[in-house]
């Protein structure tokens, strides 16, 4: 079988890094790409692809909270995905509790269930959760697209550093 549908892998655009002043702000240029991520979603709602929201959703005891401040706990507005993005009940909207989005879910089985060969990567934190899924998705064989205009992180050299990674080690197409 010939794995060319395509899906949008939305990653942590939630209140809790996105908005001004959230727990863990990722900062301006998080929020720089909200219409750039808008439209992306609507691309992709357009032409019956795969819109998968990934979102950092944790327990109040995480172990990660020895790391960052508690954030994105689940049932808490900061865990949900901000107000300005468009969600279908086509989308599917996946729950993590670390970086990468295959860790502990089923996004394995839901991209080869919908025969997904290409998947295009938006959201926050470049160095972080987008990355991590980035090499996830290459460990697997995925053809992956990461738009420079649709990812941010709250530090600049980690940023370009992760899209540099994503590239020469990775593989992924940066464009």
């Amino acid at each position: 079988v010939a794995m060319s549908r395509r899906a949008l892998l939305v990653i942590d655009m939630l209140n809790d890094f996105i908005q001004e002043g959230a727990v863990l702000d990722c900062g301006p240029s998080a929020r720089q790409i909200i219409p750039f991520v808008q439209e992306k979603i609507e691309e992709f709602h357009e032409a019956r692809d795969l819109v998968v929201f990934v979102c950092d959703n944790h327990q109040p005891s995480d172990p990660e909270f020895d790391l960052f401040p508690p954030h994105c706990v689940s049932g808490t507005p900061g865990a949900q995905i901000i107000p300005q993005l468009e969600v279908k009940d086509t989308d599917i909207i996946l729950p993590k509790k670390k970086y990468s989005a295959f860790f502990g879910t089923n996004l394995e089985e839901i991209l080869q269930e919908r025969q997904i060969g290409e998947v295009h990567v938006v959201g926050v934190c470049t160095s972080i959760c987008v990355m991590d899924t980035v090499g996830d998705l290459r460990n697997r064989d995925y053809q992956v697209i990461v738009y420079r205009q649709g990812v941010a992180d709250f530090d600049a050299a980690a940023h370009t550093f992760a899209l540099q990674r994503m590239e020469t080690i990775y593989g992924a197409k940066i464009i």
